[in-house]
Formats: structure tokens, sequence, C-alpha cells
């Protein structure tokens, strides 16, 4: 069967990684970092737990329209899978959005589950965790382990 040439080149992960940082210049996270070491982490951790192209791509964009670094009609134009779209979308917190309907949102997307994981991950990683002042870790090592729960996930630190 030949492409039809009249399809979208879909981009690369080499792209997406690339238009991810971009969209992303000049934020940092809470503790200061350049926020494109969170993406990375988000996606080699996606890649570790044997995610396949479309979500290490998801990984790459997963905060990308909740940060307003891209809009969702951007989104929905791109060059990329449905798959990775609609993982992008799950993972998108809305304004106002209960954590139980996020979580269910994540649930009901194919492969979502698995961005959100290494999400989390990164997120709750002690050393990470450790250079915030002590109300803000403490806030944040709920709403994740809270999150973990919801989406029937172990917290770390406990045994699985």
């Amino acid at each position: 069967m030949q492409p039809d040439p009249g399809a979208p080149v879909s981009l690369t992960l080499t792209e997406v990684e690339s238009l991810a940082r971009a969209a992303h210049e000049g934020q940092t996270d809470k503790a200061g970092h350049p926020y494109a070491g969170h993406l990375a982490a988000v996606a080699a951790g996606v890649r570790a737990r044997g995610g396949d192209d479309d979500q290490v791509a998801a990984a790459w964009l997963h905060d990308a329209v909740e940060d307003d670094a891209v809009t969702e009609e951007w989104l929905r134009g791109a060059a990329l899978s449905d798959r990775t779209k609609g993982i992008v979308l799950a993972v998108t917190k809305r304004p106002g959005e209960p954590p139980e309907a996020y979580a269910a949102r994540i649930l009901a997307t194919p492969g979502a589950l698995l961005v959100k994981q290494a999400d989390l991950a990164h997120n709750a990683d002690p050393a990470r965790l450790a250079a915030l002042d002590a109300p803000t870790r403490t806030r944040l090592t709920a709403k994740y382990a809270r999150m973990h729960t919801l989406l029937g996930l172990t917290p770390p630190g406990r045994p699985a």
C-alpha cells in the first residue's frame, strides 16, 4: 500500500521535542529549574515504562496546552497522531475541574495513564520535592498521593 501523498506528514519525536522545548522556553518549574527538564524526564519515564512513540510525543507536550504554551486549536491541527492528541488533551487539567473528573478522563483515554504515571513520578520525586519550601512540599505531596489513589496507582514510598 502506498502512502497517501495528500496526508499530512507526522512530526518526528525530535521535532516534537524541539517544539515542546521552544513552547516552554523561559518557563521554570517550582524550584526554578528550566521546565524542559521536567518534559525530558517525563518523556524518558514514558519510554522506560514501555511507552510507544505516540505516548512519548504526548509526554513532551503533556503540559503545553495547560501552560498556554500552545493552544488547543494548534494541537488539534498539528501533524500528530489522533492518539497523541487525545492523550495530551486527557492529561490537560481544565480550570475548576474536580480531580475525580480529571482522573476519570485519563483512565478513559487509551495510553494516557502511562503518561500521567511518568508525570507523577517525576513530580513526586523526593529529590525534586526537597528543593521546595516545606509548605509547598507538604501540599504537593498530598496532591500527588491523592491523584495516585484516584488513578489506582501505588503512591510513592508504599509497597506495590
